[in-house]
């Protein structure tokens, strides 16, 4: 098995910073999305090494990001519906918790499964929770 990296082309042309120590016009991915900005296509400009030597992130030019797409209102809906899907209990209680529920290995809320007393500051009472994902 060989390891591969599909954006250096092995001569040496990328550069290679060290940690902390990356010029002022690049940024990582995640440097973007905290700015507001996404690499918009465009191919790693130079790479950063973490401190180990080990780790590395892909650094993107600055001025050819482009603005974050905007979700329209029918996609976060979407995205809305199936996380209440994953976080309403299909159990008796019927609430939309703020975290998605163990279906596989539970099948339901702790509350729902042993008895165990849920903490009101962690779920969203079944009426409210219908109004959302409505």
């Amino acid at each position: 098995m060989v390891d591969v990296d599909p954006h250096d082309p092995g001569d040496g042309s990328l550069p290679v910073y060290r940690w902390r120590q990356a010029g002022p016009g690049y940024a990582t991915r995640r440097q973007l999305r905290a700015m507001g900005l996404r690499p918009g296509g465009q191919e790693p400009a130079a790479r950063i090494e973490c401190r180990t030597g080990r780790r590395f992130a892909w650094l993107y030019r600055i001025d050819l990001a482009l603005p974050k797409r905007i979700p329209t209102l029918a996609q976060e809906a979407a995205l809305d519906r199936a996380m209440a899907a994953r976080q309403q209990c299909p159990g008796p209680c019927g609430r939309r918790y703020h975290h998605c529920i163990p279906l596989r290995t539970l099948g339901s809320c702790l509350e729902c499964h042993d008895g165990t007393p849920a903490d009101p500051s962690t779920y969203i009472t079944p009426a409210a929770a219908q109004r959302l994902a409505a």
